[in-house]
């Protein structure tokens, strides 16, 4: 039986990275020094000024791309298919965890910051991917990145999903102000905990959440 606070959800949305697996796994490592040598080559700077303007860019714009775009006026898709051509041997199945998707009550959604494509590699490695009905990255929502409310607001009417009757799982703190102010139920996953007001729950650990929560 599903816990009273989520009785009414019937939309059950997932960012991806350090969400749907362990940041221990360190996956993301792995595009941060992509994403800092496509901007050394590109911009023709040292790697560790493109690392410093990544790191600037993400917190000033939600991703480095979206900076990228509007100082830099780059093309996306060039520079997302070279940063997340990656390894993903450091991934392993989750049964568990899909088993305890696969029984929460109504519709699984994947929404990232990173591509669908990406997505799909990742969710494939973790034996995840048929457990979602849909799967959005930042494509779907023309470039805009969460946090940013236009973002939302292109991925929920593209997927016709319902705010009221929803639930999103993020490991990035500010990406759930948004859905909180839009009736979401917000859950922040992540090993250190965060008082903010427009987070509701917190886990260390996805599976254990949801096994509490089902």
């Amino acid at each position: 039986m599903i816990s009273n606070n989520f009785k009414h959800v019937d939309n059950w949305v997932f960012d991806l990275d350090n969400t749907l697996y362990s940041p221990k796994v360190c996956l993301f490592d792995q595009i941060e020094k992509k994403m800092t040598d496509w901007i050394s080559q590109n911009l023709s700077i040292s790697k560790e000024s493109a690392d410093i303007l990544r790191s600037d860019y993400w917190k000033k714009y939600g991703t480095s791309l979206a900076g990228l775009m509007r100082e830099h006026q780059i093309e996306p898709e060039e520079y997302l298919s070279y940063v997340h051509d990656i390894c993903f041997d450091n991934l392993t199945k989750n049964p568990e965890l899909k088993n305890l998707i696969e029984n929460l009550p109504g519709r699984k959604i994947v929404y990232t910051n990173g591509t669908a494509p990406y997505a799909k590699n990742v969710l494939s490695a973790l034996g995840l991917l048929d457990v979602f009905s849909c799967i959005y990255g930042v494509e779907d929502a023309n470039y805009n990145p969460k946090p940013e409310y236009k973002a939302y607001e292109l991925v929920f009417k593209k997927d016709g999903l319902n705010p009221l009757t929803s639930a999103m799982f993020e490991d990035e703190p500010r990406n759930l102000k948004v859905p909180h102010q839009l009736g979401m139920k917000t859950i922040f996953v992540s090993p250190e905990s965060k008082d903010e007001h427009y987070i509701d729950f917190h886990t260390s650990e996805l599976s254990g959440f949801l096994k509490h929560l089902i």
